[in-house]
């Protein structure tokens, strides 16, 4: 039998969410910090996907301006019902928009709507469940006090895409004194409701837990197997961490799965890649849900579903830019106020202006981004920046947060410096003077030994320092939810700029043939 590997999205895409629409399914995952927010995926087989694009992809949509870091878009529900989709999700700590809001589409690859805020609906981690009955029902987590949670629910209006009636509070967790009980999905199974939550933080004792009733709304009693999944008992050893966060989606077929979030901790418990999404099969005993049945863990590969066989064409190593697009994997820090970034003013690169903000900042600097997605990887990139002046610079970043990340840039003088910025301090690691001409700046990873690399024009690269240690890159370290995203930056640090820098490629490829080997 043929099996796929875990996980299934690898790199910081936590806090999935899925739905089918006919044999299509559909997946969406949290992004904070990050624009275009929430990136959408679409298989047909539930193990290849493809990134169709985001569901926040208009700045008018997504206000993240000073946004703090981990700050954000969190936790996203997708649903499909009478041939609309509908995401809901919270913005956490905006500083002009903030809380809950839902937004509809008819093709998920497509334009979606304006966002519907809904200030009365608190909370956060909200879903939608569509009743058999014609009734649509909303459920979010509410903070009681110090990470004590509850789950409520009210009825949802599809078409005014508001909440109102009754609330009513239908779970406050499955062990005593629980934490941070969140992600509420509700699900009908053989005419029981199922309500399936996190509970436990989204960190090593992140689990899943499922609750039972006869009536959507209540009373909600806990499983005798709670909880239903969970690695907290494996070890901070074991291969896999911090399980949790379930949304589950019925085949055509009727077959069950679960997707879900969990870490891989390398190099000691430090997880740079952030939380990933992973897939797992799903069986039914006693009305109940059977997580990965028969080890009860979520494992590194799994027998295919009973699904044809949809593989996507592969994606390229190097991106070349010569696409009138960006491609949707890449994105911004905050929601850009300017056009600070074009394919089109010198064709077969993307030009970058050198502007004053920095990654230091809570801004939205020159940077695209994507997410590292290996634990052995290569990242390079050709940049032509040959009118640089004293405070500019432009290269590559390394990025967990504004205090955590890795700059290897070029500046004035053709001068190469490699920097790291630890809780909020820059240190010097290396620098070096290049000839006049095109420069390729690269980070090799093999684990948590990293090694920056330098080479002109085609020549050979070259080591730039000593290797680094890049475990203050991990979440664990640096703190938040996010995994780290290697970008492409240009600044002239606080300085006025009209110059630009511009990058003929970027390459990103695994050095492994099965990552972690």
């Amino acid at each position: 039998m043929a099996q796929f590997a875990n996980p299934i999205l690898p790199g910081s895409h936590p806090d999935p969410s899925v739905c089918r629409a006919g044999s299509d399914f559909y997946l969406v995952t949290s992004t904070f910090e990050y624009f275009p927010g929430l990136p959408v995926f679409h298989s047909r087989d539930l193990v290849h996907w493809r990134q169709v694009g985001h569901v926040l992809d208009r700045p008018s949509q997504l206000p993240l301006q000073g946004v703090r870091a981990s700050g954000g878009l969190y936790a996203p529900t997708i649903r499909h019902h009478d041939g609309v989709f509908y995401v809901v999700c919270t913005l956490v700590h905006g500083t002009r928009e903030t809380g809950n809001f839902v937004v509809t589409a008819t093709d998920p690859a497509g334009e979606w709507s304006e966002p519907h805020w809904l200030p009365e609906a608190d909370g956060f981690d909200p879903s939608l469940f569509f009743d058999d009955d014609g009734r649509a029902w909303w459920t979010a987590t509410r903070e009681i006090q110090d990470g004590r949670t509850e789950i409520y629910l009210r009825e949802f209006d599809p078409e005014s895409l508001s909440v109102a009636g009754e609330e009513r509070v239908i779970f406050r967790g499955a062990l005593r004194n629980s934490r941070w009980l969140e992600a509420p999905h509700l699900y009908k199974v053989d005419g029981r409701y199922v309500l399936v939550c996190a509970e436990g933080g989204t960190d090593f004792e992140h689990s899943v837990v499922v609750a039972f009733a006869d009536e959507v709304t209540g009373l909600y009693r806990g499983s005798l197997l709670n909880p239903v999944l969970t690695h907290r008992h494996l070890g901070r050893a074991y291969p896999i961490a911090a399980a949790g966060h379930a949304d589950l989606v019925c085949t055509q077929d009727g077959q069950w799965y679960a997707v879900l979030l969990a870490t891989r901790p390398y190099g000691g418990y430090y997880y740079n890649l952030g939380r990933e999404t992973f897939l797992v099969p799903v069986s039914w005993e006693s009305g109940g849900p059977v997580f990965s049945p028969g080890t009860g863990r979520v494992e590194l590969a799994y027998d295919v579903p009973d699904l044809p066989a949809h593989p996507w064409p592969d994606i390229a190593e190097t991106d070349d830019f010569s696409s009138p697009e960006l491609d949707p994997a890449w994105m911004f820090l905050r929601t850009p106020e300017t056009d600070f970034w074009s394919l089109t003013e010198r064709p077969g690169h993307l030009r970058l202006r050198v502007r004053p903000e920095s990654i230091t900042d809570l801004v939205s600097p020159s940077l695209v981004v994507r997410r590292q997605q290996h634990q052995d990887f290569h990242a390079s990139c050709v940049l032509d920046f040959s009118r640089a002046w004293p405070s500019e610079a432009a290269g590559l970043v390394l990025l967990q947060n504004n205090d955590h990340h890795v700059r290897l840039l070029l500046g004035s003088d053709r001068l190469v410096t490699l920097v790291r910025r630890v809780g909020g301090q820059d240190e010097l690691l290396a620098k070096t003077e290049v000839e006049d001409g095109l420069v390729r700046l690269g980070v090799e990873a093999r684990g948590q030994d990293h090694q920056a690399l330098v080479a002109v024009g085609e020549g050979e690269w070259e080591p730039l320092g000593e290797p680094f240690d890049g475990r203050f890159l991990s979440t664990p370290v640096a703190g938040g939810f996010t995994g780290v995203h290697i970008g492409l930056y240009a600044t002239s640090d606080g300085e006025p700029s009209d110059s630009w820098a511009d990058f003929a490629s970027f390459t990103y490829r695994t050095l492994t043939g099965m990552d972690g080997e």
